[in-house]
């Protein structure tokens, strides 16, 4: 989606936008000219539009809030690569990790 209907469907001034886009809390695709927002996007704004105004985060605290969301998800993206690297061994492989993993 372009810029205005991403601010339509947040119900946010294109001004708040390119604020976060500053801030890189919201990361477009595409060049300056022609920026797509994301379903991940939306749900990103909607997010800081839940700390800024239910839970009265400032901008300090919404920078830290995103680095642990981009961590986070991270993290699931390598879990997943790594159960799918697993999943590719040797049964005994696999049992043996998983022996490893709960004795943790």
């Amino acid at each position: 989606m372009d810029e205005l209907e991403y601010c339509r469907t947040l119900r946010i001034e294109t001004s708040t936008l390119q604020m976060w886009v500053e801030e890189r809390w919201i990361i477009p695709v595409g060049s300056p000219d022609a920026f797509s927002y994301e379903d991940a996007d939306v749900a990103r704004g909607r997010l800081i539009l839940d700390l800024i105004g239910s839970m009265g985060v400032n901008d300090a605290g919404i920078d830290v809030v995103i680095d642990l969301v981009d961590q986070l998800h991270s993290l699931r993206e390598r879990m997943r690569l790594l159960m799918d690297a697993i999943a590719t061994q040797d049964i005994a492989v696999q049992n043996a990790l998983g022996r490893a993993l709960n004795r943790g």
